[in-house]
């Protein structure tokens, strides 16, 4: 078998036509390649470029070889790639890239997919304080790419846009001068490319093209070489494009993967943080203002594991698993009770940095919780109720999309609607799921589930139900999706095939609810829909298992040809047009009301 050849690339910036060019020119040289992979901004800077770029998209020019990008912003971007989110072919979850046209290939959001044998990670977007639809990650994203470092198989190539913290740290070559600036670097880069290990590490949007000695893993056989690449026809003529020709890691041996390069210094990220300070002291909980607020735990009060006794960054392993195989040499900070909280449930970002930008689409608690009895009642109790989007008695309760109101459960509409009566069935009471409630609540819920039916049977529609029971979860919310009748046939077979793509199988749950019920571990997460027709699929989901929390959504978004509507937060309205919503819902809904 010939080797493989890829072509990596910095910040395109819109200038396909030079990119492809320099391709095609590189190609007859030296190739055939098999791929492009292009880090940093991938759409012009501005609009006069959008012209030269629609040109591909829409077929008058051709793209000579698959190229895959993770830079979705610039000029355009938002039109180009909320089309491709509507192709046909992009349903369902394609980690492998969502084509946007013959040969270009959106990697969107993180995850993982196989390239002729290579193994190749991903981070799209940038880091950003507010979310936008296109061109920033999530917490989400860099969660799954958390989960990458408990596979075993070694990662080939990570593609980031932005550098990672440090990179220079340790370095014997002479580092461009723009790169002693820390504004295009980001320590999230800096963590995930320390967990993942990977064998090449590129990325783009510093300007400049650096090519660093490999570095030493700590815990790992291979050595990861890092790319910074340059923008395409950037004034200084520095380098663009580079080619490589790895061998995939699946395919060697121990011997070959641990050979080190003469060259090979030690990671740059240890110790980063502390570098990065200006008097060479890290931060500590009472050090005043700005950040050090946020921090929880103070160290030298809590039960803690350092890995090299200076970071105040807590290890994500360790706080997920109370354990961390890098032992002492981990560098972020190993704390006892800190895991404890996480295993009750509490958000990690809470108890990284005291704060939480997901907002309603956190499954985690936001506050500390007490040890034993984690529904008692009291101070800890009402603090959950006051955190919790979904409690009545929460000053953060959207009240205005609430539509009924019963003795156990209450229906509201979805903000963020996957369609305009997309529904949430919650208990009133704080609880984390609907499956271990009392029978009286049970017969409640199935009341309601009943009317929902009804109500939309008579508009031609079917119900959908689906719950993400989360072992760590906050207040349960079961969601309800009315579908075309003509497609309901098609429920239990696009469901069982999104799963397939993800690897797992649903399970077909006879007797219903009740039989869930019973079957249900508390211990465990799960997932679960009742298609049309009464039967139940549901999943149970492994500790270490990365499942899409919005999995239900993004299946049912594929089913009714709206997979840009997949994410809610790319469906929100103004409160006022909320309003409007619910009082229609409230109105068709109340003759069918069972609290009425």
């Amino acid at each position: 078998m010939a080797p493989l050849k890829i072509l990596l690339c910095g910040d395109v910036l819109g200038r396909l036509n030079q990119l492809f060019k320099r391709v095609s020119s590189v190609n007859k040289a030296a190739g055939p390649f098999d791929a492009l992979l292009c880090v940093g901004q991938f759409f012009p800077d501005s609009v006069e470029g959008i012209d030269e770029f629609n040109g591909y998209i829409e077929g008058r020019s051709k793209i000579p070889i698959p190229t895959y990008f993770i830079g979705d912003y610039g000029a355009g971007s938002p039109k180009i790639l909320s089309e491709a989110l509507k192709d046909p072919s992009n349903k369902g979850f394609k980690m492998e890239g969502l084509r946007v046209c013959d040969n270009l290939y959106w990697l969107k959001g993180s995850g993982k997919f196989s390239l002729n044998g290579l193994s190749v990670a991903y981070l799209s977007g940038r880091r950003t304080p507010c979310g936008t639809q296109f061109g920033t990650y999530s917490q989400d994203d860099v969660d799954a790419l958390r989960a990458l470092a408990e596979d075993p198989v070694t990662v080939d190539i990570f593609l980031t846009n932005e550098w990672p913290s440090g990179v220079t740290n340790g370095t014997t070559s002479k580092a461009p001068v723009e790169i002693s600036d820390s504004s295009g670097s980001d320590p999230t880069v800096s963590e995930l490319v320390t967990e993942i290990k990977p064998r090449y590490h590129v990325a783009g949007t510093v300007g400049v093209y650096f090519d660093r000695e490999p570095y030493a893993n700590v815990d790992a056989l291979h050595a990861t070489r890092f790319l910074g690449l340059a923008p395409v026809g950037n004034r200084d003529k520095q380098k663009f494009i580079h080619a490589i020709s790895p061998t995939p890691a699946s395919t060697m041996s121990k011997t070959e993967l641990s050979a080190k390069p003469p060259n090979a210094t030690s990671c740059p990220y240890i110790n980063a943080d502390k570098a990065a300070q200006p008097d060479g002291a890290t931060k500590r909980p009472g050090d005043g203002t700005s950040e050090s607020q946020y921090w929880r735990y103070d160290v030298s009060k809590k039960k803690q594991k350092h890995g090299d006794g200076g970071g105040d960054r807590l290890c994500f392993k360790f706080a997920s698993s109370g354990s961390c195989p890098r032992g002492n040499q981990c560098h972020f900070r190993h704390d006892e009770e800190a895991s404890e909280q996480y295993s009750r449930g509490v958000c990690f970002d809470f108890l990284n940095k005291g704060k939480c930008e997901k907002g309603p689409d956190c499954n985690f608690k936001h506050s500390l919780q007490e040890e034993g009895d984690r529904s008692a009642s009291g101070a800890a109790s009402s603090n959950r109720s006051r955190e919790c989007w979904f409690c009545l008695s929460s000053p953060n309760v959207e009240s205005h999309l609430i539509t009924s109101v019963g003795e156990y459960y209450y229906c509201a509409l979805a903000k963020g609607p996957l369609t305009p009566d997309h529904v949430l069935i919650m208990p009133i009471e704080h609880t984390p799921n609907t499956l271990s409630l009392p029978l009286e609540c049970e017969k409640e819920l199935e009341r309601l589930q009943s009317s929902l039916k009804a109500y939309f049977k008579k508009q031609g529609k079917e119900a959908v139900f689906f719950e993400f029971v989360f072992k760590r979860g906050s207040h349960a919310n079961l969601q309800v999706v009315p579908i075309p009748s003509s497609r309901a046939s098609a429920v239990r077979d696009i469901f069982n095939l999104a799963a397939d793509k993800l690897g797992f199988k649903l399970s077909m749950v006879k007797e219903g609810r009740q039989a869930l019920r019973t079957q249900f571990d508390r211990s465990c997460s799960l997932f679960y829909v009742e298609v049309p027709g009464g039967d139940i699929l549901s999943h149970v989901i492994e500790e270490n298992e990365k499942f899409p929390a919005q999995f239900g959504r993004e299946v049912l978004a594929g089913l009714l040809n709206i997979a840009d509507r997949a994410d809610w937060r790319n469906c929100k309205v103004g409160k006022e047009e909320e309003t409007k919503m619910a009082e229609r819902f409230k109105n068709g809904f109340q003759e069918y009301d069972p609290n009425q």
